[in-house]
């Protein structure tokens, strides 16, 4: 049997209304027997209404590995899904709801890797019809939820404010039992209308979406603080965190607002606790002194992210213990791949450890992936959903109660290409922006515009970023290379090194939208960037330092770089003047394989000294790269983003159109 997904990392898509069904069939391939791969979708789907609900009946797809762990029987938003574990008879009553809308019952397979394409009904039902075998004891909760917005509030391949406000309204207008939840990164490696507005407009966004609940992520602290508190103090929703160090939660309000360690939201008669967890790599992740807060005595402290699960099984046992009905649990921790037979990635495995919750929610590694913990007799199923960066789409999940218990639970990815069909349990039409989160989004706008929408370059093609795995994170990329032979050129030295987490969007970028006409910025080129463009590539600000590093020192900071939580991590280095090769299959400590100079020559782990230009938050340790840059031999000497801008605009001034370089091996991947 072939242990791979022929090199593919397969995403998967959640409970998807019949809509969009087709769109799906397009990306889900049928499975074969001789590979690992998603579930094959049920046939001879049938059903009819039933005393207690509507009964379903199916025909399962043929037996793929993994193994294929039950059925979820659902009818869209507003209905009461129910999850069939593999071992029982392909046939179910679903229940029904009062007030449930119309729909077709369909149903998916559903395995480690992911959901089946739906298989629809012979059958469809009206509300009338559904009414007659609707039970008040049957509960519907839907979850609006989505993560890493990262400040994407402008309409374009993002929702957007106003078309993200607009389509949960009309997912509410389905299920008054509805709560909205980010898991984090709301905030930081933002597009300008966010950043240059200390990202309050992207809270704006959010109030206007009826967001209820986010947990932190690590971009939550780019800054210090008293800017955490100046954010808390402009959410209209509640911020909540279960793994931070005792004290932490009394430093993080502003005024009356204060995040805590869980939350209980009552919605259509059920009290909903949310918990949640941010990843302890944010103390890698920001500038030193960003955790740092005084107590209620003076005393300086510092925020504490605890790794594991102690901290939300434990404020699981709080909100239900203080009247939760059932609790969801978000973590700003990611899927990264489907191989092997198994679906990877630390929030796969703390999910595993989670007790208690009826849905779980990742994020931080920018990836789309859903499936259900199949549970057991005793311990109902657990849905898990994560989403894409920057607004491109959101999970829409029901989970069905009966008699007080979870006994199911359908998600779907709502993709902001497919918004004309998106539906809510009837096909319906959301393509209109919500006219106040569309007002505030360009009084933002406006004050930008005649700053960043100036022409600073052209340029052959589109920069890329982001896939499955993030290419500026999982190998050597067009805009990598750029950026660190320019910082190399720049500065004279041996060797520059550039985080690939530091590579924030497309250039052109896909999240900014120019307000100026007349700028080319689709088609094969040359294309038109702009200001706006680089201040999104690289939105942190970050200065430029030349150092020294030793070929021991090289070689353990490259380690660091293809450790963590590869292919995903932020810290995977972009280089120039030297190559490498690593291993991903080795263990973490001992993928490196390779180091050499352009010409071939090798560089030994030793103690001899080379130039290096890279980046302050590196060299003061960022994202891992610890004692491997010697910060007190580092000279700071400009912008990063001012050294991009300054060869844009040369190319420019002399008539030439910027080449998107071509890859040359200087980064391969082995074994």
């Amino acid at each position: 049997m072939n242990k791979t997904l022929n090199s593919r990392k397969i995403f998967s898509w959640g409970s998807l209304a019949l809509a969009t069904s087709l769109l799906v069939s397009v990306l889900v391939p049928t499975a074969q027997a001789n590979t690992f791969s998603l579930p094959n979708a049920p046939t001879n789907v049938t059903s009819y209404l039933g005393a207690k609900g509507v009964v379903v009946k199916w025909t399962p797809g043929a037996t793929v590995a993994p193994g294929v762990t039950g059925h979820v029987v659902s009818a869209g938003a507003g209905s009461c899904p129910i999850f069939v574990p593999i071992g029982n008879n392909p046939v179910v009553t679903m229940p029904v709801v009062v007030g449930q809308p119309a729909g077709t019952p369909v149903v998916q397979a559903v395995n480690a890797y992911g959901f089946s394409r739906p298989a629809a009904s012979n059958r469809s039902y009206t509300a009338a019809q559904l009414a007659t075998v609707a039970n008040p004891g049957n509960k519907a909760v839907q979850v609006l939820q989505l993560s890493d917005l990262h400040g994407a509030i402008e309409v374009g391949g993002s929702f957007g404010a106003p078309l993200l406000a607009s389509n949960w309204a009309a997912d509410r207008a389905a299920n008054a039992a509805t709560v909205a939840i980010s898991a984090g990164d709301n905030i930081g490696a933002a597009p300008p209308i966010s950043t240059e507005f200390e990202e309050l407009p992207t809270i704006e966004a959010l109030n206007l979406a009826k967001l209820d609940v986010s947990i932190f992520g690590n971009h939550e602290h780019d800054r210090n603080i008293d800017h955490v508190n100046k954010i808390i103090g402009a959410s209209d929703f509640q911020w909540v965190v279960s793994n931070y160090s005792a004290g932490a939660l009394d430093a993080l309000k502003s005024g009356t607002k204060q995040a805590k360690n869980y939350t209980i939201i009552e919605r259509g008669g059920v009290k909903i606790g949310v918990v949640g967890s941010n990843t302890p790599e944010t103390i890698e992740q920001v500038f030193p002194g960003n955790l740092d807060y005084k107590d209620a005595t003076g005393a300086k402290k510092t925020i504490v992210i605890a790794p594991g699960v102690a901290g939300i099984n434990a404020a699981i046992v709080e909100a239900k213990a203080a009247g939760a009905d059932i609790v969801i649990a978000a973590l700003h921790q990611g899927w990264l791949e489907n191989a092997d037979g198994v679906a990877k990635g630390l929030f796969n495995t703390l999910a595993s450890q989670i007790k208690g919750a009826a849905a779980i929610y990742g994020g931080h590694s920018h990836q789309t992936f859903a499936t259900v913990l199949p549970g057991s007799v005793r311990v109902p199923p657990t849905v898990l959903g994560q989403t894409r960066n920057a607004g491109v789409e959101y999970t829409r999940t029901q989970i069905c109660m009966r008699g007080g218990k979870v006994v199911g639970q359908s998600i779907q990815h709502v993709l902001r290409a497919a918004a004309p069909a998106i539906t809510t349990g009837v096909v319906s039409t959301v393509t209109t922006q919500d006219p106040t989160a569309a007002a505030m989004v360009k009084k933002y706008k406006d004050q930008l515009s005649a700053k960043l929408d100036v022409r600073v370059g052209r340029v052959t093609g589109t920069f890329p970023r982001g896939g499955s795995p993030a290419v500026e994170r999982a190998g050597e990329t067009p805009m990598g290379n750029y950026i660190a032979d320019l910082m190399r050129a720049k500065y004279k030295t041996d060797f520059a090194i550039q985080n690939g987490g530091g590579i924030r969007d497309t250039f052109p970028a896909r999240t900014y939208v120019p307000a100026a006409t007349g700028l080319v910025r689709t088609g094969t080129g040359p294309l038109d960037v702009t200001l706006g463009d680089a201040f999104t590539v690289f939105p942190f600000g970050n200065q430029l330092a030349t150092t020294v590093v030793t070929g021991a020192n090289l070689w353990k900071a490259l380690e660091n770089g293809v450790g963590g939580n590869y292919p995903g991590d932020g810290r995977f280095p972009q280089v120039s003047g030297f190559k490498f090769s690593f291993d991903a299959s080795k263990p973490i400590g001992s993928r490196i394989v390779e180091v050499t100079r352009l010409d071939g020559t090798p560089i030994a782990k030793d103690s001899k000294e080379y130039s290096l230009t890279t980046l302050d938050f590196l060299i003061y340790g960022g994202d891992g790269y610890l004692n491997v840059f010697s910060p007190s031999q580092a000279k700071v000497q400009g912008a990063l983003l001012d050294l991009f801008v300054e060869a844009l605009r040369a190319d420019l001034a002399a008539g030439k159109v910027t080449q998107v370089p071509a890859l040359d091996g200087r980064i391969k991947k082995v074994g």
